[in-house]
């Protein structure tokens, strides 16, 4: 029993230290670069919420946050910007601990006060990766891969069995994609479908239609307790499936860890985590098999990569999350470019047809793939014109 103990401790160690290590490379830095400004933008055209950062020297940073800055802008100007203006851009690991407890903001921790502390660390990477000109993803570590396969969603559960899989056959015609993923239950409704049936039929529909090429996702939303939630995985088992989502609701860890044990699909989940520690826990305890961070929730790229890395020291996979409109799915690509340990394929949500656009090359999904922009910083390279038609939130 003490040599178990040990063995547990000896990990957890080995966990926080992997979690505690450098990330941003500070060494392509050699002077200060001194926060100026940090402004909230909004483009009706676009439906985009903008954090756009700027040095004393010049230099600018552009972020796009997700649509949840419309009523968060409190938080972000009164409780985050402040603290970052006037230090040290280089510093920027330091400073996201420090807007932690500045002015006792870890009375706000949580995924509101994480995504705008996200949004303002997107930005100052965008700016620091224009000064020396490299993508964010060489800032973080060094880039293993160029293009990322994705896996499609409707994002529904209104849809009957039948026009679900009729709506993810069109999106994986669309794009060539080789990966989707439904959702089951009521999200959050304690056992209770969307529609009555349609979980089980759902399930069953699903392969039956797509075949045995297609990697199937399954995402429960926290609509399930334990009893129910290893029912429904015994189906997903059933059909081969890749993975099984949130399947208790995101804050019931332990019973989301009896899940994980008793089934062989590997359940997913962190999407609504905002703490390390937890993160620590959920890895070190088996509570899942694929970890899944949200780059916006989890306060950005600094904090995710420090759970990818406790991850990859316990031998799994992460897979990130996606809540960002528009552009979201452009922190996912840099973020999977330069991770050791991906998913086989990453969350894709929305369409490219216009924000491809802002891209040079402009970016398109070709046989189920999306190409990293690896121009500097994010490499958004036709944002002025957004900005041009964008106004100050005050």
């Amino acid at each position: 029993m003490d040599r178990n103990r040990s063995l547990t401790e000896e990990f957890s160690s080995k966990l926080e230290e992997a979690a505690s290590l450098p990330v941003l490379k500070r060494e392509y830095f050699s002077t200060p670069i001194i926060i100026d400004s940090i402004e909230l933008l909004y483009n009706e055209e676009y439906d985009f919420y903008l954090v756009r950062s700027r040095s004393k020297d010049g230099a600018e940073g552009i972020a796009v946050a997700n649509k949840r800055a419309n009523f968060l802008s409190s938080i972000l100007q009164n409780a985050v910007i402040p603290y970052f203006l006037g230090k040290d851009a280089r510093d920027l690991e330091l400073l996201i601990e420090g807007v932690f407890k500045y002015k006792n903001n870890y009375k706000l921790s949580g995924v509101a006060f994480w995504s705008c502390v996200a949004w303002v660390e997107f930005s100052l990477l965008d700016m620091l990766g224009k000064i020396i000109n490299k993508p964010v993803g060489e800032l973080l570590g060094n880039t293993i891969r160029r293009e990322i396969p994705i896996y499609v969603a409707s994002g529904r559960r209104e849809t009957t069995p039948k026009e679900e899989v009729d709506l993810l056959v069109q999106k994986l015609e669309a794009t060539g994609a080789r990966a989707v993923k439904f959702k089951l239950g009521g999200r959050m409704s304690k056992n209770v479908d969307s529609i009555a049936g349609r979980t089980e039929g759902l399930i069953h529909l699903s392969r039956k239609v797509l075949g045995d090429q297609i990697t199937i996702h399954a995402d429960g939303n926290g609509s399930f307790d334990v009893e129910k939630a290893i029912e429904i995985g015994r189906l997903l088992e059933g059909i081969n499936a890749y993975f099984y989502e949130e399947p208790c609701p995101f804050d019931y860890l332990e019973e989301t860890k009896q899940v994980a044990s008793a089934l062989s699909i590997p359940i997913a989940f962190g999407e609504q985590e905002t703490s390390l520690r937890r993160f620590r826990w959920i890895i070190e305890n088996k509570a899942a098999r694929i970890i899944q961070p949200d780059l916006h929730y989890n306060g950005g790229f600094i904090r995710t990569t420090r759970v990818a890395r406790m991850a990859e020291l316990a031998g799994l996979p992460t897979t990130v999350h996606i809540s960002g409109d528009g552009l979201g799915f452009l922190y996912m690509l840099h973020f999977t470019s330069y991770l050791p340990n991906p998913g086989r394929f990453q969350e894709f949500k929305g369409d490219i047809g216009k924000t491809g656009l802002l891209f040079d090359p402009i970016i398109k999904i070709k046989d189920g793939n999306l190409q990293v922009p690896m121009g500097p910083g994010l490499g958004v390279t036709a944002i002025d014109a957004v900005l041009q038609k964008a106004k100050k939130i005050n």
